[in-house]
């Protein structure tokens, strides 16, 4: 009975998926966002629909990010424009003082069409990411990559390519091997 009632309880305030949500005005019927996921600087986001928005993740947008159609971010991921871990240390207790720190990094994030984001992932500020693109668990990644990436490690590199991982179900599948060739040669 007791177990009954703590489960009872949990379930009203435990994280849901939210599905249709509203961004900037616009209904975005098939993009899917957990209650337990963080967005600063709301207004700095651009979010395109059919978007999969797992359980607990961070989302700093103060010099914006785009995430594109399709993309879906699983749990314990931070995507960050701004960054502050080389400028703290340096300034230490006048940090909150200062209006041009050294150090101190901001970039806009992009991140391609249907891509995957792996679990206990960060997305550094002024990182673009490739339609197609498989970013694995616990990575760290910055910078530039191309489509169809394969992304991984700490820092993260490109170590694959998707359209090699997608090459077996395309062969037996002939409909779903024509229009995934249409959308891959597409400019993304």
């Amino acid at each position: 009975m007791l177990f009954h009632f703590q489960w009872n309880r949990y379930a009203k305030i435990r994280p849901k998926i939210i599905y249709g949500v509203l961004h900037h005005g616009v209904k975005l019927p098939k993009s899917r966002i957990s209650t337990s996921s963080t967005i600063n600087d709301a207004q700095n986001l651009v979010l395109a629909d059919d978007v999969f928005i797992g359980h607990f993740n961070f989302i700093e947008a103060s010099q914006g990010v785009e995430i594109c159609r399709g993309t879906q971010i699983t749990n314990y991921v931070s995507i960050l424009s701004h960054s502050s871990h080389f400028s703290i240390r340096l300034y230490r207790e006048n940090y909150r003082n200062q209006s041009q720190l050294e150090g101190y990094k901001t970039g806009r994030v992009t991140i391609g069409e249907y891509c995957f984001i792996g679990p206990h992932t960060t997305i550094m500020p002024g990182t673009s990411i490739g339609k197609g693109c498989l970013i694995q668990s616990h990575s760290l990644v910055k910078g530039s990559f191309p489509d169809f990436s394969i992304i991984g490690g700490v820092p993260a590199v490109r170590v694959g390519d998707t359209r090699e991982l997608d090459k077996s179900y395309l062969e037996s599948n002939e409909e779903l091997k024509k229009a995934y060739e249409i959308w891959a040669e597409k400019e993304g």
